[in-house]
């Protein structure tokens, strides 16, 4: 699918793609995917016509509790790294975020290693946190009190944060409109001075065919038009959520929630870009959604402040 200007006017395409992602051939291995390196990742922005992207390490995946490796942490470590050495290619394109399990015990570690070592110095900008993929559950009380020490600790080194927030599909946690309340009451209090950014509009992909995401999303528009301080800094990415394909009313309800949150709130992305999934048709899925062009336009145009 290829995006077109709607009725004869010119098409904007947006400014930062915020969700992206690159695959070392180990995390490919690992993951069952293809290498993805800085190069191919640029062209696929090139083909788009995106300027520049947030690029997510996926170092988390090698901590995640479902699979047991040996020497875990050094492949954490190698992946942020090779990450850094990717990004740091194409230093004006690029920006990377140091990924992490955050309930592993080298949690802390880590972060510090890629706020302050040389080596990470590419994904120094931020954290990415995959909560579904590290089995965090909202409903433990040592798990969101160390997911509050992580948090705490990115806000000490000024790394934004993105979260995957979505709990585990695989290990049946809740998740909803509970779960979404403890992460406004826990978490977003313990990091007030940098950006957080919720990944998915608080989903894994799709929309409709999670009705949970809904009730969560809900939660943090409710708190957005109360005007809690909390939601201060909070912004949301809408990687993977349309469907070109949907119902009317399901690409309905997406337009309205991003309504709700408000449209200076909401960060294009595209997740990474593996057939089927290139940043052209991920934008031009997007714009299937039923909002203005106007809407649309400063979707495009919103920056995330650690892209500035």
């Amino acid at each position: 699918m290829k995006p077109t200007p709607r009725d004869g006017e010119q098409m904007t395409t947006p400014v930062v793609d915020h969700h992206q992602h690159l695959f070392s051939p180990a995390a490919a291995a690992l993951m069952s995917v293809e290498t993805i390196d800085a190069e191919a990742l640029v062209a696929h922005l090139n083909d788009a016509g995106i300027g520049r992207a947030v690029v997510l390490s996926v170092a988390y995946a090698f901590g995640s509790p479902n699979r047991t490796l040996p020497d875990e942490y050094a492949q954490v470590q190698a992946e942020n790294d090779w990450t850094s050495e990717q990004v740091g290619r194409f230093p004006d394109r690029l920006r990377g975020l140091c990924g992490l399990n955050p309930l592993r015990g080298y949690a802390l570690e880590e972060l510090a290693r890629c706020a302050e070592d040389s080596s990470a110095r590419h994904v120094r900008h931020g954290l990415k946190l995959h909560l579904g993929n590290s089995v965090v559950d909202y409903h433990d009380s040592q798990h969101v009190a160390q997911l509050r020490r992580v948090f705490g600790a990115a806000n000490g080194h000024g790394m934004a944060i993105v979260v995957h927030m979505r709990a585990s599909f695989r290990h049946k946690l809740p998740y909803g409109s509970d779960e979404a309340r403890v992460f406004l009451d826990e978490l977003l209090p313990a990091a007030p001075d940098v950006p957080v950014q919720i990944a998915h509009l608080t989903g894994s992909s799709g929309y409709a065919a999670d009705p949970l995401v809904d009730q969560a999303l809900a939660v943090f528009a409710e708190a957005i038009a109360a005007g809690d301080p909390r939601v201060g800094r909070l912004l949301f990415d809408v990687a993977t959520n349309v469907d070109p394909d949907a119902p009317p009313e399901e690409r309905e309800l997406i337009a309205r929630r991003i309504r709700e949150l408000g449209v200076e709130r909401v960060l294009y992305g595209s997740d990474a870009p593996l057939p089927g999934n290139e940043p052209r048709r991920g934008w031009a899925a997007f714009r299937t959604l039923p909002l203005s062009e106007a809407e649309l336009r400063t979707i495009a145009e919103n920056v995330a402040p650690h892209m500035r």
